[in-house]
This record gives C-alpha cells, sequence and structure tokens, in this order.
C-alpha cells in the first residue's frame, strides 16, 4: 500500500497506544510501517507536524452534532464521544491540550459545537461558557478516570477497606458515610459518575438558557 500522511499519522497513533507519546517519532513511526524515516519527510515537515497531525486525528474520532439537532442530547452525545476517545488513547489528552497550531479538525469540532449551541437559542457568551464547561468536565473526568488506582471490578471496593486503615474511627465522618453508603457493597465504579455529573452541568445550562440573557460576572 502507498505511503500517506493518513497511514502514517494511523501507524503514529498505534505507537503512541502502545507506549505513549514519548515513543513517537519519525523512526519508530517509520519501523511500524516498515519504511526508512526519510521516506515519511515526504508527507510530513517533521516530528513537530507529525504530532500537529495526531492531534488533529483524535479530533476526527469525536462525534460532531448536527448543527440543528437539539442542544442537550446533542452536547451529551459528544461529551460522551469525546470521553470514549480520549480514553482509548490516553496520550491525546496531554498533546491536545499542549499543541499551538490550530489543526482544520479541531477548528471544525469547534466551530461545528459553537453551531449547534447557536442554533438552538444561545447567545454568544453562554454558548462559549457551555463549551468551556463541558469540555473542561469531559478533560478533567478523563484525567482522573486514566489515574484512578483502580481500574478492575471490585477495585474501589478493594481500595476503600485499605484506606480504612488510615481513617481513625470519629476522624473523617463525611468520607466514611460516603465510602459506606456509596461504595461498599454497591459494585461501585468511578466511570458511572460521568452521566451524573453531565447531567447537572447541562441542567444548568438549560436553566441559564431559559432565564434570557447570560447575567454579567459578579451579578449573581
Amino acid at each position: 500500500m502507498a505511503l500517506s500522511r493518513e497511514r502514517i499519522v494511523e501507524a503514529a497513533a498505534r505507537v503512541a497506544d502502545r507506549g505513549g507519546l514519548a515513543q513517537v517519532s519519525m523512526r519508530s513511526v517509520g519501523r511500524e510501517l516498515g519504511v526508512e524515516a526519510m521516506s515519511l519527510y515526504h508527507h510530513l515537515d517533521g516530528k513537530d507536524d507529525l504530532l500537529d497531525a495526531l492531534a488533529n486525528w483524535i479530533f476526527t474520532h469525536i462525534r460532531l452534532p448536527g448543527l440543528d439537532e437539539p442542544w442537550r442530547p446533542a452536547m451529551a452525545e459528544r461529551a460522551a464521544s469525546a470521553r470514549a476517545a480520549l480514553t482509548a488513547h490516553p496520550w491525546a489528552l496531554g498533546l491536545v491540550e499542549s499543541r499551538r497550531g490550530p489543526a482544520p479538525a479541531l477548528l471544525r469540532h469547534h466551530d461545528t459545537v459553537l453551531g449547534c449551541l447557536r442554533r438552538n437559542g444561545f447567545s454568544v457568551a453562554l454558548a462559549a461558557h457551555a463549551f468551556s464547561a463541558i469540555d473542561a468536565y469531559v478533560y478533567g473526568f478523563v484525567l482522573t478516570e486514566l489515574n484512578l488506582p483502580f481500574d478492575e471490578p471490585g477495585g474501589a471496593e478493594e481500595l476503600a477497606g485499605d484506606l480504612s486503615a488510615f481513617m481513625p474511627a470519629g476522624e473523617y465522618p463525611y468520607l466514611t458515610e460516603m465510602i459506606a453508603e456509596q461504595v461498599i457493597g454497591r459494585d461501585y465504579a468511578y466511570g458511572d459518575e460521568f452521566g451524573y455529573g453531565l447531567d447537572l452541568i447541562l441542567d444548568g445550562l438549560a436553566d441559564r438558557l431559559g432565564s434570557g440573557p447570560l447575567a454579567a460576572p459578579g451579578s449573581l
């Protein structure tokens, strides 16, 4: 199969999936494709161009809403899609945040999300705040999810048991209460929190949308 920019970027994603972003180089991607690193320079300017292309690639894997879709299910589905893409490719979160060159897919993504909100009655200000709040939630949730010290079923309960050794009776009453009611014997999974937390944000946006223009900062 002929070498192309698309094939190179997909190979770089495979390298990053296996060993993290630090393993991505023109040489390692060339090995992944079975070609000399120099042949990649016919399609890319170098490693920075490759990393920009990878950041663009991840946005092609996130569902975009239709401009005329109802805003709430559209934002919920986009958030779930972004979480799935970033969780499947743990290197992507840091990469997206570090790149300074605006990638075409990223620009299209932002424009479409804002367009969906605007065509559903959001003011420019409220659309900007909604986009920021939703993405901050998704990115933060993924970062926490990827770094939790447990990932197996029952892992949260096992961790809670370990923590009890550092929690003298009566010292942390509200934390103890939460663990007892939400974790122990509940088959608790942190990932189940995603939908609930997202609904809290969307509920707040729905309230703001229904109450008219966004109030000026400091006026609430």
